[in-house]
């Protein structure tokens, strides 16, 4: 499940229908949190403007477009909200989570959050802020995450970038398997980009606004990934789960999260291993949101063809995927790594127009030493 959804979406047509019938008025779903509004508050947080006590619409409804306005963008996901943390300005998202047996959400999360994980380089899961329990209904927590981005957004510009993303998420998922987690659901939806360097005066939180300011004043400025290298994170742990070594070998009914292309998930009634099903649900999206989109990435194709192999067992553990990855990543050149990142349905005017801008950002970032490659 995609929980930081991150098309950066300027056409209005492409907003939620559901929102033209209220006019930008709150709805069912927000209700909640603006019920809940006070009890955040003495939590220390702080919602946005549109659910604060006494709220009016700031735009003139016989006249102006409420899409426009920061206040009118209207939230659909029940389980999800934005937030600032009072004692510090750090912009945050709750997400509601059930408490009770089978639910491994949170416990998953504190033990990537633990002091010994977190300071591991190598941990690339989004870090667990704060649980708050909901008081009026038992049951009911909220965990607190930081503001995060998709990890694809904006768009990757060379290379060099995608492959340090590829390090990552390699290494991300190398590391939960080795401290004996399986994600169950590293889909593309699940993996985002942290954008404090990125993205220093921050942007809007609305999943279909992320390309504008906080304020709603003009677009937000962001540096690009080779002038500041972000973190990738893996968030949504709602399906994971820890399997202690001395149970033996992880064997668990196959999950349904994002990616259902997986062989295991025809028969999911039959117990599998899941860690080379996560092996696979990696090896799909570089197949599908690289290879098959972008030209340029065949290097990465006999090692991806080996992660989504048919059969679970002739899948490469993550140890040889990063080992083997490592190998890869050396043999490509640097001119190869600065290349920009070409679609592969792009038009020829178009592929002219920036390739003229990509050489004039590219030259720039070799005369300031800054490298192909650029690992956070």
């Amino acid at each position: 499940m995609n929980d930081i959804p991150g098309i950066q979406v300027a056409d209005l047509d492409a907003l939620d229908p559901r929102s033209f019938a209220h006019n930008g008025a709150i709805n069912d779903i927000e209700e909640w949190w603006v019920n809940h509004r006070d009890w955040l508050e003495e939590c220390g947080y702080k919602l946005r403007p549109r659910y604060q006590h006494g709220w009016q619409p700031s735009w003139n409804p016989d006249t102006d477009f409420y899409p426009h306005f920061e206040d009118g963008q209207v939230s659909y996901k029940g389980r999800i909200m934005d937030a600032v943390r009072q004692l510090d300005g750090v912009y945050v998202v709750f997400k509601k989570v059930p408490m009770g047996p089978g639910v491994d959400e949170v416990e998953v999360n504190r033990l990537l959050s633990s002091p010994a994980l977190a300071s591991d380089p190598a941990n690339h899961s989004a870090p667990l802020l704060d649980v708050l329990e909901v008081p009026d209904e038992p049951g009911q927590q909220l965990i607190v995450m930081p503001q995060l981005r998709p990890y694809n957004n904006p768009e990757f510009e060379s290379i060099g970038e995608a492959i340090a993303f590829f390090h990552q998420i390699f290494e991300g998922l190398q590391f939960m398997h080795q401290h004996h987690i399986a994600h169950r659901d590293c889909t593309n939806g699940n993996i985002a980009l942290d954008p404090s360097g990125m993205y220093p005066e921050s942007f809007h939180p609305h999943p279909r606004r992320l390309h504008m300011r906080r304020d709603f004043k003009g677009k937000a400025k962001y540096y690009t990934r080779t002038q500041r290298p972000p973190r990738y994170l893996f968030i949504d742990f709602g399906l994971s789960r820890i399997y202690p070594p001395e149970l033996g070998p992880p064997i668990d009914i196959a999950s349904r999260g994002g990616d259902k292309s997986a062989p295991e998930h025809i028969d999911t009634d039959i117990p599998c291993n899941p860690l080379p099903t996560d092996v696979h649900y990696l090896g799909n999206l570089i197949r599908q949101r690289f290879i098959f989109k972008y030209r340029g990435f065949s290097f990465m194709r006999p090692l991806v063809d080996d992660m989504v192999a048919q059969d679970p067992d002739k899948r490469p553990q993550m140890d040889e995927v990063v080992m083997r990855f490592k190998e890869i990543r050396a043999s490509v050149s640097s001119w190869k790594l600065r290349s920009r990142m070409v679609r592969r349905d792009e038009a020829i005017l178009n592929g002219v127009y920036h390739s003229a801008l990509h050489w004039h950002r590219r030259l720039g970032y070799i005369l300031t030493r800054k490298p192909a490659i650029p690992d956070a």
